[in-house]
């Protein structure tokens, strides 16, 4: 075959390619290039939103200074002493829980109590952890705990109650768990970024209260024949 129909040159093409470094398609007619605007701006976004971290120089030099203070660093950003003041009212509330399922537990009485009695004592163990994780952490804000009985009652959130009977217990228990839920989910939100130490401290609680008063729902249902909350 002596020449093509379309006078194809491939020397020509190859040319062409080898002389482009940065086109890999001719340019149009006309065509200007423009500055790769969007890349900056990218970058400086990408940078922007990287979170900012202290060298390890100033974090040993914060380190050293007011070491008295254990815990409580320069980075934290929350109200220490009101802190203590609000954990402390949290302890009492689990104090007054504990004390309330003890008593519960021994007290309880009836065909059907045993079960519940168990799962009284069950509760009030868990209360006590509870209890133990509150005192730890004040102690770690540089606050002492306060398990004075004198005006133990009006620190708590919840009562103590004077229930005689077994489905009673039940309810005073379902209504302290309640308020503790309420009370902590606040707490939780109030603390969000500025105490991720005491806010993951109640958020671990908050969940086992949650069972707590879904246990005591359960047995109040068993013992009236009829649920308390919507289903």
């Amino acid at each position: 075959m002596t020449g093509s129909p379309l006078n194809f040159r491939p020397a020509a093409v190859y040319k062409w390619f080898n002389a482009s470094s940065t086109h890999r398609y001719p340019k149009e007619k006309n065509a200007v290039d423009k500055p790769n605007v969007r890349s900056k701006s990218e970058s400086k976004a990408k940078s922007s939103s990287r979170p900012f971290l202290t060298d390890v120089q100033t974090l040993r030099e914060r380190a050293r200074k007011n070491i008295a203070s254990g815990g409580v660093t320069f980075t934290y950003r929350g109200d220490v002493h009101k802190t203590v003041d609000i954990l402390q009212a949290v302890l009492a509330t689990e104090i007054v829980c504990v004390l309330r399922y003890t008593m519960h537990a021994v007290a309880a009485s009836g065909i059907s109590s045993e079960g519940v009695r168990a799962e009284f004592a069950q509760h009030a163990k868990e209360e006590q952890g509870h209890m133990m994780s509150v005192a730890e952490r004040i102690n770690q804000l540089g606050g002492t705990p306060n398990f004075n009985p004198t005006g133990l009652a009006s620190r708590a959130a919840s009562e103590y109650g004077v229930a005689g009977d077994l489905v009673d217990m039940i309810k005073e228990n379902l209504i302290a768990e309640r308020i503790a839920v309420d009370h902590y989910r606040e707490l939780i939100r109030y603390f969000g970024d500025s105490d991720p130490g005491t806010r993951i401290m109640l958020e671990g609680i908050l969940v086992v209260e949650e069972e707590h008063a879904n246990d005591m729902h359960d047995l109040l249902v068993a013992h009236e024949g009829r649920p308390m909350l919507p289903s």
